[in-house]
């Protein structure tokens, strides 16, 4: 089997009122899908979507520049020898694992559909029909977010995670009490400042938190600050945006930095990298989601693959962004939640087959 084609398309993903951050606030963004042709007929999809170009260095343009970059240099290899693939990308661009992420997806996919396994199948098998996931509430006032934390945990959410910063320390803390009042016991709560807090304020807030159950994901923006603050804080401390490839996982454990991860597939370089890092976390005990920053149904789909095979006692849920937009690419199999889980999908592949027509046509083409 060779590739023949890749194309490469946009596809707008309006979002649903606002998603706030405390850096940053989106309503609008473009996910960009690539689809990869062989000379068999099968066909691979992949997605990476940046959350604009604030939230991290990642952005939709780049993704862009980046497989423009690439693509070329991967027609007529063997898209199912994906070490191979993911060496040849490496030797045609430096970096830019976010964009690479798209054709290491489209590259599972094929796998899968080559030898009618589903991607989870490949990857040491599933541990369930469904994988949990959690809940984001957003940058939002103290009795809204308790509210809504009320609310979710009804429909079937066993984990809230509340966005902080971007705003003085005092509310954010008295955001956390409400939420922890709202919660009943044995809800999971994440407090999510998206590397926004000083070392300062992740102390104040930490230590007037003391008797909330819950952990920091990301307090300050280097693991230097985090290091310096470590031994002072009350809660156990995740690391999300700056888990950016296998290194820098690796690292932090050696270190003894985090007491767990919030990864994000296509951050980290796609579903190969995830599946490495996902066995460093059980090597060492260290919990872990499996997420994207965005995108629609194929990222979410190779979240929840790569989730399902992780063991339950270490896995947090895979978060996507279905809540926050409109729409499927798969009116079928679409990734969907319900009471707080998620479907593994069950065709072959990620076993998500996007309409043609609701991608349009392809901005870049190769082959």
């Amino acid at each position: 089997m060779k590739l023949t084609a890749i194309n490469v398309y946009n596809v707008d993903l309006p979002v649903v009122g606002s998603y706030r951050m405390a850096t940053t606030s989106v309503s609008f963004l473009q996910s960009t899908v690539v689809e990869l042709v062989t000379d068999n007929g099968i066909t691979g999809f992949g997605e990476t979507c940046p959350v604009g170009p604030v939230y991290q260095p990642q952005h939709m343009l780049g993704a862009r520049a980046a497989l423009e970059e690439i693509g070329p240099s991967l027609i007529g290899l063997e898209p199912r020898n994906i070490g191979q693939l993911n060496r040849a990308m490496d030797l045609a661009l430096n970096g830019s694992r976010y964009a690479k992420a798209a054709i290491d997806i489209a590259a599972w996919d094929i796998c899968g559909k080559s030898y009618g396994r589903r991607v989870c199948d490949l990857l040491g098998g599933a541990t369930g029909e469904t994988i949990p996931t959690y809940y984001s509430i957003i940058v939002k006032a103290p009795e809204e977010a308790a509210r809504e934390a009320r609310e979710r945990q009804l429909e079937g959410y066993s984990r809230i995670q509340v966005k902080i910063g971007g705003r003085h320390i005092e509310e954010d803390i008295e955001t956390l009490h409400r939420v922890q009042e709202a919660l009943k016991p044995g809800m999971r709560l994440a407090a999510d400042a998206n590397r926004s807090l000083t070392s300062r304020d992740a102390l104040f807030l930490s230590q007037r938190c003391r008797d909330i159950s819950m952990v920091m994901e990301q307090p300050c923006n280097t693991m230097e600050e985090i290091a310096a603050i470590r031994h002072q804080l009350c809660h156990p401390v995740y690391m999300d945006e700056l888990a950016e490839d296998v290194n820098g996982v690796m690292r932090a454990i050696s270190t003894g930095l985090v007491d767990g991860f919030g990864l994000k597939l296509t951050r980290v370089g796609g579903i190969s990298a995830l599946a490495t890092v996902r066995d460093i976390c059980e090597a060492r005990g260290l919990p872990h989601t499996c997420d994207d920053s965005w995108g629609g149904d194929i990222v979410a789909a190779a979240c929840v693959h790569v989730g399902a095979t992780v063991a339950p006692s270490r896995f947090e849920g895979a978060w996507i962004a279905a809540p926050y937009i409109e729409g499927h690419y798969d009116a079928e199999n679409g990734i969907k939640i319900d009471g707080g889980r998620i479907k593994v999908p069950t065709g072959p592949g990620l076993g998500i087959m996007p309409d043609m027509s609701k991608l349009g046509s392809p901005i870049m083409s190769f082959g």
